[in-house]
């Protein structure tokens, strides 16, 4: 039987399988199909996405892509005939000309939006449309102008669905059949009773139920509506997303949602175009159209083509923009409509627990219609006996509806409403406080699946590390020196030429990632990333130490570094009209590139093979001192500036060799307070955790070992030698690998599936690049940084890591074990009082002929169980010793053995002694008098709540 039992319970839940991340439509409307009993099927569905709202969501998309790609298409085509058309008259209203404004809002948002060059060209290009609007794209818009812009020119904020209130919450609780049925039970009884005893003897149950009823719904909907506004919170936090503007002459950062019309905004590579806009300036900008358009064909921006789109993304480069249009009046607005229709997907252990909740409530629908018809067949055998079948009362038709009323109010018990929203309120609960501890939780999935990660494929800088770099060692011209910085800057000024000086300055300072910024107090203030930083900082260093005058130099074309190429380059003209290119990244990159060297007077001399392996022994031992090691060279180009002043920079072929070697930079970057101790706690908790950088092996090997994650029996491994490896051969290394080092974004990726497909590992990446999109998504756990982390990793990632600090992961992963371990809590202590109930009721009726359970006291229990339960046992934050078990596997039964013991051996318990207190209580408890049965079933009741009280402080200790 048990096995039948086992078998038909499996079978069953094979239809209540999702996976993790991305799971298949077929598989999301399998599950629903196969919930047959439901109570409340708005609110069990509530947190469930709408998947025919979803497909027209996605269909309104389609269709507005599709429109966007034609008129891209056909723009220049339409272009031809503008003037035979009929143009649209635009008029400039009294407002506008009041607040300083020359051209109406909705011309503005034409020009970007439909890439009219003409309309463009006629209000003066880019210049005569930033005059237009009263704004200097070298300075900005005004703080002060800020309302005025917002009331012209409209907020950059889009229709967002109207939330939900309390009623309406209320209202979805109200919404349950089976209360329904009660409730309209209640209402004859009361009519009944008023007929046969009066008032108010007659009105006593009917009131009792109906308010029962109000204060299960009232308490419900209270529940409901609270986790509605954690939700809404969580979801404002998802969207920051902040950008570098230039705003009263200086550079800061502002959301998206505070940008107006006007405002001159910064992008780099994995940012996100905020709104509409027009291209001012920049390098090599490339644009991802494909999430507004659908076509995966990157556009290239420039002064012919300066026309940028909301919601596109920086694919490479960087660029200045000035925005024309905001919120609504973008195209990326209207789709940002259709994003959030639908809701999130289900999570799997939802689906689960709405498995579980159809196997009892399908049980518990048996019991209910049982002890239905134990009653009826005792109550018309008594009849019979006392030749009374023929002889109907009122009383009789009270029994009876009474008998019904307690069959409804099993179901109302038994089918547990309450458990697949446990979970969402678990989850609630847990991303509630995951964001105080730095951990923003973008998909609900993630903080339930984390709980069973097994490896953890991790970045060095900024994850492992501080990412507050310094320059702590150089090597220049055969050169070896460490700080401090003045005495190693006073033994260059004395040991080399001003020539030598003054190219590793231009190095620095003209091909770099960061600038300097001037803040509100005037102070100045460099931004960037932290390695490009900490090379300005220097040079800046060596400008007031040297006295260096910088020298009137022009951009041509910048190459900003990524993690593909691995190096920064940049084109400058000289003042004497050279042309010069400067390069630096990856030491052993940069090296292979030169075959010439920098002499101590500043000329290029060959560079010897012994010349050359000095220079990597160099490297060597900076990266054995565990510091990040990059090179600078530079690379005159055939040319002169001077007699051509129309050259164009992006035309210039950008050279790959011949290169003159300038300087080796070793830059200190700390590991983090802590981290080895998490490190620690991983391997405690059963989980691999693995370095993939792209930094040097040798740096890459001493930070692992400082931190604990490369052992004896342990391999570190560069990228190209781990992509060599055919399939047979990663499928012996990759268990072994501990640390790979020089990777690129592709290498990540490849080390993810292989772990998922072959080792059916559970597997949480880190990313921060634009490039570890792929690698993001294809990770059961996509862990984005937040602070080094560009747009494009974090929408993919599943979790936003907001310090960028490894010991956060630690708390994710912990705070996951505790959901499922809460959840299995929760579970365990309904099934126990499911058991308990239904047998109770159908082994007294069965046997006396009543249910010592009335109405009233069952409906507590269903409030207990469905809403105060999971708040008491579903919301327990976790416990350090969690993280001393291995993780839960996939094949693992969400119901254990342990917890099957628990639930049989405490049913079995507390049914003895229920059914002493029924069949002897009134000897045993020396019960008498009229009342002796009602004092007996209300003495029942509260041994039933006493034993779930102290079942409550069990579960709390549970699989401890």
């Amino acid at each position: 039987m048990a096995n039948f039992i086992r078998r038909k319970s499996e079978a069953i839940m094979k239809d209540f399988e999702v996976a993790n991340k991305n799971p298949a439509e077929d598989a999301q409307r399998r599950w629903r199909n196969a919930v047959t009993l439901v109570k409340n099927r708005k609110r069990r569905f509530r947190m469930v996405p709408d998947l025919a709202e979803r497909s027209h969501a996605q269909a309104q998309r389609l269709e507005t892509q599709d429109k966007l790609r034609i008129a891209f298409c056909v723009k220049d085509a339409a272009l031809k005939f503008i003037d035979a058309a009929k143009k649209t008259k635009y008029h400039v209203t009294d407002d506008v000309k009041n607040a300083g404004f020359q051209i109406s809002p909705e011309e503005l948002a034409t020009i970007a939006r439909d890439h009219n060059t003409k309309n463009l060209t006629t209000h003066g290009g880019v210049s005569g449309i930033s005059q237009k609007i009263s704004v200097s794209t070298g300075e900005g818009i005004k703080s002060t102008d800020l309302s005025t812009r917002q009331e012209i020119f409209g907020l950059n904020q889009y229709n967002d669905k109207p939330h939900r209130s309390f009623w309406m919450f209320l209202c979805d609780a109200f919404q349950d059949l089976t209360l329904m049925i009660l409730i309209i039970c209640a209402i004859v009884s009361i009519s009944v009773g008023l007929a046969k005893e009066g008032f108010p003897k007659g009105c006593y149950d009917g009131i009792g139920i109906i308010l029962t009823i109000f204060l299960v719904v009232t308490i419900t909907a209270v529940s409901d509506y609270k986790q509605s506004l954690q939700f809404r919170d969580l979801d404002k936090e998802k969207k920051k997303i902040c950008m570098q503007v230039t705003r009263d002459g200086y550079k800061q950062k502002v959301s998206i949602y505070d940008l107006v019309v006007g405002d001159i905004v910064h992008l780099s590579i994995g940012d996100q175009v905020p709104a509409d806009g027009l291209y001012v300036s920049g390098y090599s900008l490339v644009i991802d159209e494909s999430s507004l358009s659908g076509e995966s064909e990157p556009v290239f921006i420039c002064e012919k083509s300066p026309f940028l789109l909301g919601g596109t993304k920086v694919q490479d480069g960087s660029g200045k923009m000035i925005v024309t249009a905001v919120g609504m009046r973008t195209e990326w607005g209207h789709i940002m409509e259709t994003l959030s229709q639908g809701g999130e997907d289900e999570t799997p252990l939802q689906v689960k627990l709405n498995g579980v909740a159809t196997i009892i409530g399908k049980i518990g629908l048996v019991f209910a219609i049982l002890t239905f018809l134990v009653l009826m067949g005792r109550f018309l055998t008594n009849k019979m006996i006392n030749s009374t079948l023929t002889s109907w009362s009122i009383n009789d038709a009270l029994i009876i509806l009474n008998y019904f009323a307690i069959a409804i109010t099993i179901i109302v018990v038994a089918v547990p409403e309450g458990l697949p929203l446990a979970v969402t309120l678990s989850l609630a609960f847990a991303m509630k406080k995951l964001m105080d501890e730095k951990a923003l939780v973008r998909h609900l999935s993630a903080c339930e699946t984390m709980g069973s990660t097994t490896c953890i494929c991790t970045d060095k800088t900024g994850t492992l590390t501080t990412n507050h770099m310094v320059v702590d060692k150089f090597w220049l011209c055969q050169n070896f020196k460490s700080f401090p910085f003045k005495a190693a800057l006073k033994d260059l000024k004395e040991n080399l030429s001003d020539n030598v000086i003054s190219i590793l300055y231009e190095g620095i300072t003209e091909n770099s990632g960061s600038e300097v910024v001037r803040k509100q107090d005037g102070m100045k203030n460099v931004m960037g990333t932290p390695t490009e930083s900490a090379l300005l900082e220097f040079g800046l260093e060596m400008e007031e130490f040297l006295q260096i005058q910088p020298k009137e130099t022009k951009k041509l074309k910048v190459e900003p570094f990524n993690s593909n190429k691995k190096k920064m380059s940049t084109i400058i003209s000289l003042p004497n009209g050279k042309i010069r290119a400067f390069c630096k990244g990856a030491s052993e990159i940069i090296l292979q590139m030169c075959d010439k060297i920098v002499d101590k007077e500043g000329n290029a001399v060959e560079l010897s093979e012994n010349e050359r392996k000095n220079i990597s022994d160099v490297i060597n031992g900076y990266a054995c001192d565990a510091l990040r090691t990059l090179c600078l060279a530079y690379k005159d180009i055939g040319g002169n500036s001077n007699n051509d002043n129309n050259i164009n920079g992006e035309e210039i072929e950008m050279p790959n060799e011949g290169y003159i070697f300038i300087a080796v930079f070793g830059i200190k970057d700390p590991v983090r307070p802590g981290v080895k101790e998490a490190v620690k706690t991983c391997r405690d908790a059963g989980i691999t955790v693995r370095m993939v950088t792209g930094d040097n092996i040798n740096t890459a090997k001493a930070i692992a070992r400082e931190c604990g994650i490369l052992t004896e029996d342990g391999l570190a491994i560069e990228g190209p030698e781990f992509r060599s490896k055919s399939p047979e051969e990663m499928k012996d290394l990759i268990p072994k690998i501990q640390v790979m080092a020089r990777s690129l974004p592709l290498d990540k990726h490849t080390l993810v599936t292989n772990l998922k497909k072959l080792y059916d590992e559970v597997v949480a990446v880190t990313g921060d690049g634009t490039n570890d999109a792929p690698a993001l998504h294809e990770a059961d756990i996509g862990l984005a940084m937040g602070i080094a982390g560009t747009e494009v990793a974090k929408e993919n990632a599943d979790v936003i890591i907001m310090d960028d600090n490894f010991t956060t992961i630690i708390n994710l992963t912990k705070w996951g074990r505790s959901v499922y371990i809460n959840i299995q809590k929760f579970v365990q202590f309904q099934l126990t009082v499911n058991v308990v109930a239904l047998m109770v009721n159908f082994i007294s009726a069965s046997t006396t002929g009543s249910a010592p359970l009335t109405i009233v006291q069952l409906l507590w229990v269903n409030l207990v169980m469905d809403t105060l339960g999971a708040l008491a046992l579903a919301t327990e934050p976790p416990q350090d010793k969690l993280m001393q078990r291995p993780p839960v596997s996939k094949a693992d039964d969400f119901i254990t053995k342990a917890m099957w013991r628990n639930i049989i051996g405490q049913s079995v318990y507390q049914l003895i002694v229920l059914g002493v207190l029924m069949f002897a209580g009134k000897c045993v408890l020396g019960i008498n008098g009229a009342n002796a049965d009602e004092t007996l079933n209300t003495f029942i009741f509260n041994t039933f709540v006493f034993f779930q009280q102290s079942k409550v402080k069990e579960k709390l200790m549970l699989l401890a």
